[in-house]
């Protein structure tokens, strides 16, 4: 198990962390090189690595992440999926990650194959949901365990209460903590804290922010992930949506005020999906700490 994230968990200290994706070309795995250079004197809790749709990233996902743990003295979150693998397939890729080193995981059902939209079909011999990638984790190493939470409701999902169930039972499952699906109402994340907490969910919740720097971007990501975009905001970064340094000014400063609000509020912590590139997060970092 992590010490370095295990003793935060514990110990209630504020959790930051942020999320990087495995690259497909040598001019990406230098972009991702570059932010995680920039990133990493803010000293993070600890940086995750995604998962590609069906395991596509499989290697690169093991080869980044065993990277980071090496190289950087950062702890690192490997994330993993149901999609595509049967259950001993799965076991394989836990038991490659545990021989790299790797003592976290963030258990995701993930995406349906046929895309976001698409009905959601098992691998025949595979795992249906996260609750029981968490169960297969704790079985096959000491991993510290981390689960998906979502402030809008999961685009499957009937409704929010069906939501905190499913979270409450990964959390018996074995899991230690949750990351939200990014938001941009900080209400929506309270409001999502306060049912878990009535289902019986006890470990943190941590809030995942994406601060705007492309606005046709963050509305493709917004679609595909059920977010809402509220309207108001939207307006905001069309009337300067010809202009990228201005909408990148505009999202750190839209995402400094939404993080101070989830702060004050009592969240444990901030989790960055930083796609790979570090201004707009260390700009949030320095006027939320300056």
């Amino acid at each position: 198990m992590s010490v370095q994230l295990s003793r935060s968990l514990e110990s209630g200290e504020p959790v930051f962390s942020f999320e990087f994706f495995p690259p497909k070309t040598d001019e990406g795995e230098r972009q991702l090189w570059t932010a995680i250079a920039e990133l990493g004197p803010l000293s993070p809790t600890f940086v995750s690595v995604t998962y590609g749709a069906g395991g596509s990233t499989r290697d690169r996902t093991v080869r980044i992440t065993s990277r980071i743990l090496a190289e950087t003295g950062m702890d690192a979150v490997a994330h993993l999926t149901c999609v595509g693998a049967r259950t001993d397939e799965l076991r394989e890729v836990l038991l490659r990650f545990q021989f790299a080193g790797i003592s976290n995981v963030l258990a995701l059902r993930g995406d349906p194959p046929g895309g976001p939209g698409a009905p959601w079909t098992p691998t025949p011999g595979g795992l249906s949901h996260a609750d029981g990638l968490v169960r297969l984790a704790r079985e096959v190493g000491d991993f510290t365990i981390g689960v998906a939470a979502f402030p809008e409701r999961h685009p499957e999902s009937p409704d929010l209460e069906t939501d905190a169930r499913v979270l409450a039972a990964k959390e018996a499952a074995g899991a230690r903590f949750a990351v939200t699906q990014f938001f941009f109402r900080a209400a929506d994340y309270f409001e999502l804290v306060a049912r878990a907490r009535e289902h019986g969910v006890t470990m943190p919740i941590v809030p995942g922010i994406m601060p705007v720097t492309s606005v046709g971007q963050i509305q493709r990501f917004a679609a595909l992930s059920g977010a809402a975009f509220p309207p108001e905001l939207a307006a905001r970064f069309h009337a300067v949506g010809d202009n990228a340094d201005a909408v990148v000014d505009l999202g750190v400063e839209v995402g400094t005020r939404l993080c101070q609000e989830l702060l004050v509020g009592g969240a444990p912590g901030l989790h960055f999906y930083t796609l790979n590139r570090s201004r707009a997060t260390r700009e949030i970092f320095a006027r939320l700490t300056g």
